[in-house]
Parts: C-alpha cells; structure tokens; sequence
C-alpha cells in the first residue's frame, strides 16, 4: 500500500467508525487507573458486558488506594459476568499493590512497567500508553491483526508480530489512532467471517487475504 493510500484509507476510516458505538474502553479514559483497569475487563469480553462490569466497578471504587481496600469478593461481584472475573480480580488488587510498591501509587507510562503489572499484557500496556498517556504505540487486537494482514499491509501470525511489523512499517503518526479505527470496522463491518465486502469503503485498498466468502 502506498502512502497516498494509506492515507486514504485513515481519512476513509475516520469517516466511517462515526456512525458507530465507540468501543468499551474509550468510556473510561478519566485517568490512566481507569483506562487500565477497564482494558483488562475487556479481554476476552464483549464490550456490553465489559461497560455494565466497569460502571459497577468503579462506583465502588476508581482509585488505586479505594479499591485495593475494597474485598476482592465486592470486587468478584461487581465485575462478574466477565470472562476469568475471579482471576481479574486477583490481578486488580495485585496491580494496586505493586503500584504502591514500586510507582508511587500511579500507573506507570512505560512499556517495560507496565508489563510488570499482573494480568498486563501488550496490548493492555499499548492502549494505556497510548489513551491514558498520548504516547506513541500500537495497541494490537484480534480487529488490528487480522484487518492488517486482510488488507495485505502485514504479514503476520500472531497479535505480537503485527505489533512489530506495524511499528516498522506504519508511519508514526497513524499510531495512536490505529487501534480504535481497526476495532470499530472490525466489530461492525469487516467481520472475521464473510465480511461486508460489498458496502466496505477501503475495499479498492483491500488485498481480501484469507478472505473466502463475503457478503
């Protein structure tokens, strides 16, 4: 894809995600506490359930200090039904606690801290990084992964090397807005079976790699 295309294709995407919910996480970008324990509900659960577990949550508790002395079973209780809710769990209270340990009772705003945190991973730290903080990253989902490769801009196996592959490839300043054009087209449109080719505005752009049957 060349970079007139590119810049097409965000111009394009920009347009489109409007007539569609924002995804989960953009409701909690209060504090960069609320951005990171929001994105850790939200792996691996639909974003109405990851709203409803969020709102719950943090009317109890939106602050390191209050919700590491809120019992982990309020906590169970607030968060459920979202998937590994009792391990979630868990890992907000050890957050909390190495948080005070080790950051000064914040969230930290570098990838190797934040990697540090129980149940943070890439993409969880990439999101922070990137929405809590407005620093350069590159928040790689299921939507970003296989709408990268699908498009044939990357050719990749997994979340973690579209990351790198992006990283050296994507100009930096589409960075921070990658991940909330991608999942937004991904949940409504560009779905990961039979997509809506026939109405897709980038379709001109799109490779259809891996693509067998569409609508």
């Amino acid at each position: 894809m060349q970079p007139e295309d590119l810049r097409h294709v965000v111009r394009i995407l920009k347009r489109e995600i409007r007539k569609w919910p924002v995804p989960a996480i953009a409701h909690y970008s209060e504090t960069p506490f609320t951005v990171l324990i929001s994105c850790l509900l939200s792996l691996r659960t639909q974003d109405k359930t990851t709203v409803a577990a969020s709102d719950r949550l943090f009317a109890i508790a939106s602050d390191p200090k209050t919700m590491l002395a809120t019992p982990l079973p309020v906590i169970e209780k607030a968060i459920y039904p979202v998937s590994f809710f009792r391990n979630k769990a868990k890992s907000i209270h050890g957050i909390c606690e190495m948080m005070f340990e080790r950051f000064g009772g914040k969230v930290p705003s570098d990838m190797d801290s934040l990697l540090s945190l129980p149940g943070v991973g890439r993409k969880t730290a990439n999101i922070v990084i990137t929405l809590a903080f407005r620093k350069p990253g590159i928040a790689v989902d299921i939507h970003v992964h296989r709408i990268s490769n699908r498009l044939g801009y990357v050719r990749t196996r997994t979340p973690d090397e579209t990351e790198m592959a992006l990283r050296k490839k994507l100009p930096r300043r589409y960075w921070i807005v990658l991940n909330d054009l991608l999942v937004a087209y991904g949940q409504n449109l560009c779905k990961p079976v039979s997509p809506f080719c026939s109405t897709c505005r980038i379709a001109v752009y799109c490779k259809r790699v891996g693509v067998t049957t569409r609508r």
